[in-house]
């Protein structure tokens, strides 16, 4: 994929289904054969859907924090650190790959799970860190009720969740009209994850990814009665090249 820098803001965009060597699918927000490019400080984004006889098993990350939230059933976890837990809907873990960590995804339970999982890179500085893990629950993360939607933070302000880079990772439940203000000099993307709306005037979708590199708003509007959620996901850039190896961010 390429590490140029990203392009300006299109239009929303389709995700790519991907099928992983374990079985597992996933709906990938980026980098995609539509949308190659990373989004410096994220490198990549995706959706996922496990069933019960797929899974990972364990297997190597560096370089990199990931960030996996549950949107349905159970997932399993196990790592190298020795930690073991399992996340539900609504809750979320985070890991510091660093220097270097082994974990293992399955779902739950004997029962498919689906959920969002963020790979944020480390600047350069701090690739070389211990690994560590850490976990919220769905009770834990700050939920508001303001107008035009419910949002829950994931990543950012009030959340118990921090990584190495300064991320706002907002899941947003759209009740009428609901305008995400960006940092300056940040970049980020919406996604889809159910329902349908519209999102600066064109249709949004489950599915769908907007990048954002240069607005600074985004305002997404609810069409209908059926419910419409997506992720506001926005981070500080590093302006550092992000080169992925497969599972490795050097």
């Amino acid at each position: 994929m390429s590490n140029e820098p990203a392009r300006p803001d299109v239009g929303p965009i389709g995700g790519e289904m991907v099928r992983h060597g374990t079985g597992v699918d996933s709906n990938r927000a980026f980098p995609t054969n539509t949308y190659p490019e990373h989004l410096d400080p994220f490198v990549l984004f995706e959706r996922f859907f496990i069933e019960p006889e797929r899974g990972f098993p364990m297997h190597e990350h560096g370089g990199f924090e990931i960030v996996s939230y549950m949107i349905d059933g159970g997932m399993d976890h196990g790592d190298s650190l020795g930690v073991t837990h399992t996340a539900t809907e609504g809750d979320v873990m985070r890991i510091t790959a660093g220097s270097g960590i082994q974990h293992s995804e399955f779902p739950a339970d004997g029962a498919a799970c689906s959920g969002l999982q963020l790979w944020v890179n480390l600047p350069r500085e701090a690739k070389g860190i211990d690994p560590s893990y850490d976990d919220a629950t769905g009770d834990e993360l700050p939920t508001e009720v303001e107008d035009g939607a419910t949002v829950t933070t994931v990543v950012g302000d009030g959340s118990p969740i921090e990584l190495h880079t300064r991320t706002e990772y907002l899941d947003v439940a759209v009740t009428d009209r609901w305008t995400w203000t960006i940092p300056d000099g940040w970049s980020g993307f919406l996604y889809g994850v159910a329902g349908h709306g519209t999102v600066d005037g064109e249709r949004f979708a489950e599915g769908d990814v907007l990048p954002v590199t240069s607005a600074r708003e985004v305002t997404l509007e609810r069409d209908g009665a059926e419910a419409f959620r997506a992720v506001a996901v926005a981070g500080s850039p590093h302006e550092e090249p992000i080169r992925q190896r497969g599972p490795y961010v050097q």
